[in-house]
């Protein structure tokens, strides 16, 4: 089985737990204004790479992964499922810790068929970092160009499935920084069983030269960057929307 990787990474340290071994999936149907990686979007774009040769990779420094393990990130890892399902099928039989950072995109809980795939997967994943972009479907559609129900749903089966989650969210000024839509998130979050960790990320402009270098134009170009000091206040405005759903649960 062959994945199409974009890159792979050595040594990550904000991809999970511990120094990760990072595969950067290619291909995204996403289409996020802040993107960092708009040169994963092409599906048909990178290297064909073996699951086998990447635990392979991850074999000759595993002393270094101690604590940490492998991540699959992107573009959207989840488009290619049946290389994830062999790949991570190989480092359980390594014991090797397994995480997926993921848009959630993917999950439309009609398709059997995938769906299937996904609950073997996910009994193969260690931890899944899930990105929920906005909570507004309307703002999401307009900010990322796909709709956010299945993206929503994918979060709840990761509840209901056990699945230690990980929730990041980029807070862009002037679109995701509002603060009813941060309580509503904090409020949808607190109703999930398995969330472990909320990443709050201010948003940063340093990906403007890959648009420049591709010929895409940069959408947030006059957005300037988030101080880390209103990202931690806005983390406050959503944990008190986790605190308040869970109160009403408990």
């Amino acid at each position: 089985m062959k994945g199409r990787i974009h890159s792979l990474q050595s040594f990550g340290t904000v991809d999970g737990p511990g120094v990760r071994y990072v595969v950067f999936c290619q291909g995204c149907p996403m289409r996020c204004q802040y993107c960092h990686n708009p040169d994963t979007w092409p599906v048909n774009a990178g290297e064909e790479m073996e699951a086998s040769y990447i635990i392979e990779q991850y074999k000759r420094n595993e002393g270094f992964y101690t604590g940490g393990g492998i991540t699959v990130t992107g573009g959207e890892p989840l488009l290619q499922i049946d290389f994830l399902l062999e790949l991570f099928t190989l480092a359980k039989k390594e014991k090797i810790h397994t995480c997926i950072d993921t848009s959630g995109i993917t999950y439309k809980p009609a398709n059997e068929a995938y769906n299937t795939k996904l609950k073997e997967l996910l009994k193969l994943t260690d931890l899944v970092m899930l990105d929920i972009k906005h909570i507004d479907p309307e703002k999401h559609l307009e900010l990322t160009k796909q709709p956010n129900d299945g993206i929503l749903a994918f979060a709840e089966l990761l509840s209901e499935l056990g699945v230690e989650t990980w929730i990041r969210h980029v807070v862009v000024p002037g679109i995701t920084d509002d603060d009813v839509y941060l309580d509503k998130l904090g409020y949808f979050i607190g109703g999930l069983k398995s969330v472990k960790v909320l990443d709050v990320l201010p948003y940063h402009d340093m990906a403007k030269p890959k648009y420049d270098n591709l010929g895409i134009d940069y959408v947030l170009k006059d957005v300037p960057p988030m101080d880390k000091s209103v990202a931690l206040e806005k983390k406050q405005v959503i944990l008190a929307g986790i605190k308040r759903r869970r109160a009403e649960l408990a």
